[in-house]
């Protein structure tokens, strides 16, 4: 497959659902920031190195040339005649992160080996082609997962990693110009060929649909950066993986065609600052197709109305790719977005520089409160089974959390895991907990969370490949008891640096609220309440979008024309097209970024105006969604297992009851970030793989195995007592 050109408006097309919101040029400035940016993420390590990126070409190669040989082999093992068999083909291609050209050195290449109807995934791919490879020396580490969501094949070839999936097509011959972007190549396709073709038609329609390739691959190599930096990458923790991001980055560098890297980031940041979730992000119209498969529409299918975060995939079947987001994970990215937000502003008048945007996230001085959850296994081929299964499942926890406290219990998972080398086969997960800013304290109130965790635990111990000496615990640590094997090199970090930019916003927000009190009556509130005022009212904010708001969807009418479903609320309503007339009267005012030539009114007028265009484009017309707190609807099937097994306990023991309790003052959210308490931002990114139906429950349960005995802790969290716990948790 060619490279797509490096810029896609030649043909002067418009990009994206609406109008640009600036059509607007670079300034000088801009363009020394964007060279600025580019050094930092150079001096970051995040490209490859010459030797490195050759290295990758020649493994492809040669991975192209061994499925060719394997397709050849079964076809005359078929009983094929000659000419057939000289005629099969197979043909590898690329997606993910190496395709887009944002990996970085040591990254996996995700691959995709398209065959011919004759050539089976059970029997030919992970039979024939994985006895191939096993027996090659330049192979190592090969780990077929064939009952995975996507099927997969994971090795190292000369030292490079790859995951190698596979799509049987209908044809007999594979074509070397073939193109799988067509619509009829998923003709008479299997469920598992259709979702392991997606990433590659996802990909390549995504290079498509952005107006400049280069200035898209640098703000997404940065966005991904700044993402794993702030803890907010992993798809699999309910964050956002590296699709996710990169259609989020298309969709601004479609509103800004012709703005630099830098500016992109910034309008990054003031985009989805202002973005009305559970309003879509879409890169075109949503194409219904003609194959029946089913796309992602909130109108006809009930699931897709719980969705808080749509980002809607641009190849045909659409789908949601962040259908993993809660509101806990939602309310911690919207702070992120509004801190970056805040710091490119402070950039744009020169009062911060590109490390203040890219400081660590101090996770493990955040919160008070953390939930330690630990899992072990007897080998290692065990805990890699039990690990992915738990991973699948920790999403649960956060959610019954949330959703058995009200919403008053706020999680904040951390985005990997850790391990204690003094202990084999062994990993553990953590939580942040925090009670919702601004909810009235009542002394002596506690968190009961026994249920949940014991509804979670159940879940977990369901899994179907459960062996003797897969465990999982659960229990609660203060921020001070944090185990040592969590920071790097295993010593626990000083206090974040007082010169942090999170550290001077919350001493800031404290100092203002403070001199608020001293000028107010009482009753109108303590320091503690109004520290958080602003980030309270930000958080009401996308909780009345959440339970307000209802979806958009775009789909063909009836007549089988695009609809511009997000502006079909303002045109229905006299509001006006933003898709012209506001971008016009943008453009007039002046250059949306940048800094216009004219007075300081001249700049006011153009940032009022194009906050109006972002508002406009991201109100939409919806179609009727519920009451968010009803989200969870995946956890329909954790309800079902409570039933089954509300009752398997009849030792008619109660489990040990453990209350944790803490500083009411202290369990507010410490957003003092600095120093890295953890190298694992760098890597976490690995959670967000595809997932092995190894790790899926299946819908059925025959004789599960029994897990082991273990006493169940009641986890009772009071976050308003000065008073000392009275145990610990298992």
């Amino acid at each position: 497959m060619g490279s797509p050109l490096l810029s896609n408006r030649s043909s002067g097309q418009r990009l994206g659902i609406t109008e640009p919101i600036s059509l607007s040029g670079p300034t000088e400035d801009d363009v020394i920031k964007t060279r600025e940016l580019e050094k930092f993420l150079q001096d970051a390590g995040l490209y490859e190195s010459q030797e490195e990126a050759v290295s990758r070409e020649e493994v492809l190669g040669r991975l192209d040339q061994i499925v060719k040989i394997w397709v050849k082999s079964i076809s005359r093992a078929k009983g094929l005649n000659e000419q057939m068999v000289q005629e099969a083909n197979a043909k590898i291609f690329t997606f993910g992160s190496y395709r887009l050209g944002v990996h970085g050195p040591g990254a996996d290449i995700d691959t995709l080996c398209v065959g011919p109807r004759h050539a089976t995934r059970e029997e030919d791919f992970f039979g024939e082609l994985h006895r191939m490879l096993s027996e090659m020396s330049e192979v190592s580490e090969l780990h077929p997962v064939p009952d995975a969501h996507v099927p997969v094949m994971r090795f190292k070839f000369s030292g490079v990693s790859i995951d190698l999936l596979y799509a049987k097509l209908s044809l007999w011959v594979i074509p070397e110009d073939l193109d799988i972007s067509q619509d009829s190549i998923l003709q008479n396709a299997d469920d598992q060929t259709v979702r392991s073709l997606n990433g590659c038609r996802v990909t390549d329609q995504v290079l498509r649909l952005v107006p400049n390739i280069q200035n898209f691959r640098t703000t997404l190599r940065c966005m991904k950066f700044w993402a794993k930096r702030r803890g907010v990458y992993s798809n699999v923790a309910g964050f956002l993986g590296g699709i996710n991001w990169a259609l989020l980055v298309a969709r601004i560098c479609q509103l800004y065609p012709n703005a630099l890297p830098n500016m992109l980031v910034y309008r990054f940041f003031r985009v989805y600052t202002q973005w009305r979730w559970p309003n879509p992000v879409m890169l075109c119209d949503i194409e219904e197709g003609s194959l029946g498969l089913q796309i992602w529409d909130p109108r006809r299918n009930p699931k897709d109305r719980f969705h808080l975060m749509p980002i809607i995939t641009p190849a045909y079947p659409c789908m949601n790719s962040s259908y993993n987001v809660s509101a806990s994970t939602l309310r911690i990215m919207s702070e992120e977005f509004q801190r970056g937000s805040d710091i490119c502003e402070a950039m744009e008048s020169s009062k911060a520089e590109w490390d203040t945007l890219f400081e660590p996230f101090a996770f493990f001085e955040a919160y008070k409160n953390y939930l330690q959850i630990n899992i072990s296994a007897k080998n290692a081929d065990d805990l890699r089974k039990w690990k992915g299964w738990v991973e699948s499942r920790l999403r649960q926890l956060t959610l019954k959390m949330e959703r058995h406290t009200g919403n008053v219990l706020q999680c904040h998972p951390y985005p990997g895991d850790f391990s204690d080398k003094s202990r084999p086969f062994h990993h553990c997960y953590f939580m942040g907990l925090q009670r919702k800013p601004g909810v009235p304290v009542n002394e002596g109130e506690q968190f009961d969370i026994r249920l949940t965790v014991e509804d979670f635990k159940r879940s977990v111990n369901l899994y179907t490949l459960w062996k003797p000496g897969m465990e999982i615990h659960v229990c609660h640590v203060l921020r001070k008891n944090i185990p040592k094997f969590v920071f790097p090199g295993g010593v626990r970090p000083p206090r974040p640096a007082k010169a942090t930019w999170d550290f001077r916003r919350a001493m800031e927000m404290k100092a203002a609220s403070s001199s608020q009190v001293d000028k107010s009556s009482e009753g109108q509130g303590t320091p503690d309440e109004m520290d958080y005022g602003r980030k309270r009212k930000r958080e009401e904010e996308v909780e009345s979008n959440l339970k307000s708001a209802r979806v958009v969807a775009a789909l063909p009418s009836s007549t089988g024309e695009a609809q511009e479903s997000v502006l079909a609320s303002d045109v229905a309503n006299g509001a006006g097209d933003i898709g012209h007339d506001a971008v016009q009267n943008h453009i007039t005012v002046g250059s949306a970024y940048g800094k216009p030539s004219g007075s300081v009114a001249d700049e006011s007028s153009s940032r009022e105006a194009e906050n109006l265009a972002i508002e406009k484009i991201t109100s939409a017309s919806y179609v009727a969604h519920p009451d968010f707190s009803q989200e969870l609807d995946e956890l329909e099937d954790d309800v079902q297992q409570k039933d089954k097994y509300e009752d398997t306990d009849t030792s008619g023991k109660s489990p040990p009851m453990v209350s944790l309790t803490s500083n009411v003052a202290a369990t507010a959210v410490i957003t003092s970030n600095g120093m890295s308490t953890s190298g694992s931002f760098y890597t976490s990114g690995d959670l967000e793989e595809l997932e092995p139906a190894e790790l899926m429950a299946p819908p059925s349960i025959v004789n599960p195995p029994a897990p082991p005995t273990q006493r169940k802790p009641l986890i009772r969290l009071s976050l308003t007592s000065l008073g000392k716990a009275t145990g610990k948790g298992t």
